[in-house]
C-alpha cells in the first residue's frame, strides 16, 4: 500500500524492484553493455584486449571520425561480410553515432543472430570524442578536449 508522499511522487509510483531482482537486471545490462572509457582503457591496455570495435556506420559517417582500430562493418553489410571480418571466439563490442542512434543495437541484433558474441559501447561515437579519446578522420588523427559533462577534466578515472 503506498503513502499519500509516494502517490504524489513520480519516481516512487511504480515500487523498486526488490533488491535480488535489480541485481539480476543490473547484472544482465552489464553483460549487453560497455561504457567509452572502459573501451578505451581494454584498448590501451597493453597486449590483446580480448575483444574488437566494430563501427556500424556508412563510410561517410567512418571518414568523418571513427575509434582507432576499429573493423568499419555496416549494419547492412553484416550478412556478407562479418564472416570475412570477425573471428566468432572474439568478442565485439559495436557502435554508432550516439545515444540518440540506434545502429549499434541494430548492428548487435545481427551479429548476434549469426553466433558472436556482442555488446554496444554505451555513448557511440559521441561520447568517444566528448570524453577526450583520439579518433580517426579520412585526414589523420584528430583529438578533442574532455568535455566536463561528460568525463573528469583533471582525473584519468572517473570513478564510477
Amino acid at each position: 500500500m503506498s503513502s499519500p508522499t509516494t502517490a504524489a511522487n513520480p519516481v516512487l509510483r511504480v515500487a523498486p524492484a526488490v533488491p535480488a531482482a535489480a541485481a539480476a537486471h543490473f547484472r544482465a545490462s552489464l553483460a549487453f553493455h560497455a561504457d567509452v572509457s572502459d573501451v578505451a582503457a581494454g584498448l590501451a591496455a597493453e597486449g590483446d584486449p580480448g575483444f574488437v570495435v566494430v563501427d556500424s556506420r556508412s563510410t561517410e559517417s567512418w571518414d568523418q571520425g571513427h575509434i582507432p582500430g576499429a573493423v568499419h562493418l555496416p549494419t547492412s553489410l553484416i550478412p556478407e561480410q562479418a564472416g570475412q571480418l570477425l573471428d566468432k571466439s572474439v568478442p565485439v563490442v559495436t557502435y554508432c553515432w550516439g545515444p540518440g542512434c540506434n545502429g549499434a543495437i541494430r548492428a548487435a541484433l545481427a551479429l548476434a543472430e549469426r553466433g558472436y558474441r556482442v555488446k554496444e559501447m554505451l555513448g557511440g561515437f559521441e561520447y568517444w570524442v566528448r570524453e577526450g579519446f583520439a579518433y580517426e578522420t579520412w585526414q589523420g588523427r584528430e583529438h578533442r578536449d574532455a568535455d566536463a559533462l561528460t568525463a573528469p577534466v583533471r582525473a584519468g578515472d572517473c570513478g564510477c
